[in-house]
């Protein structure tokens, strides 16, 4: 048996147990994967890290900024953050 899995380059295994060769043994598909996106073009955010200076207009960033405002002026926006220990103790006991 080793003779043959010698021969025929596969492992020896006596016991059958699961190895977990057959799934390493197949090509890497990562090339093909990253072939198939499309590469990234450049956004608006990379100008304006490129050009701090240069005023430019992210029209996705206005509209998320407007879109948090209008939630909470309905008061369904996120809640504060608290900024010390003592104010995360206080408010994290439930009552009975």
């Amino acid at each position: 048996m080793k003779a043959q899995c010698r021969i025929f380059s596969t492992t020896f295994n006596p016991t059958n147990i699961r190895t977990g060769n057959k799934v390493l043994r197949q090509r890497l598909k990562g090339s093909a994967l990253a072939a198939y996106y499309p590469r990234k073009v450049v956004t608006i955010r990379d100008l304006q890290k490129l050009y701090p200076n240069f005023e430019t207009w992210d029209e996705e960033q206005e509209d998320r900024v407007e879109h948090i405002l209008i939630q909470k002026s309905r008061g369904k926006g996120a809640p504060k953050k608290k900024r010390t220990a003592a104010e995360s103790k206080k408010f994290g006991k439930k009552k009975r």
